[in-house]
């Protein structure tokens, strides 16, 4: 029997498999559809749902995408992770980073904006190289979200109230 994650692991297998056949990195496909190069990944992972508009440019930068494969990546993503991934050298450093900086840019959040948070829905995000000043290779990560207000919650009875 499938399950949902057994079959988004067969979608991210073969959506892996067109990449790799294609012989692009994620930056090169995003050239070519117009998203960012994060983004792509997150489509090929099933991470992120494609959008009605942009099938025929993915196609294009990709190919051999099937129909049922283009079908299933506008379908919504069981956006999920593998709790192993921490892991990773790259992802546990990502992580350290968050959490080492996290509490100074919360501050930093709520001074600028008030009290909220950075949507993560709402969300822009790229990985960049660049030379250092020392001329070594240096990552650039974007997070760009919508600030979200927190809200205060009036209860009806008040609201009825205020309205008057």
């Amino acid at each position: 029997m499938e399950t949902p994650s057994s079959n988004k692991a067969s979608t991210v297998a073969a959506l892996q498999a067109v990449k790799r056949k294609s012989g692009k990195t994620y930056g090169q496909i995003a050239q070519e559809a117009g998203l960012t190069n994060v983004y792509v990944a997150q489509l090929l992972r099933r991470q992120a749902q494609l959008k009605p508009e942009t099938p025929s440019s993915l196609r294009a930068a990709l190919p051999d995408l099937s129909e049922e494969l283009l079908h299933e990546m506008m379908q919504p993503p069981m956006r999920s992770y593998d709790p192993n991934i921490i892991q990773d050298p790259t992802v546990y450093r990502l992580h350290e980073a968050v959490m080492h900086f996290g509490e100074s840019i919360k501050d930093i959040i709520n001074e600028d904006f008030g009290d909220g948070i950075m949507s993560a829905i709402d969300f822009y995000c790229a990985v960049d190289k660049i030379k250092g000043v020392d001329g070594k290779d240096r990552v650039v990560l974007t997070f760009d979200g919508k600030y979200l207000p927190h809200t205060e919650q009036i209860s009806e009875h008040m609201v009825s109230r205020l309205r008057k």
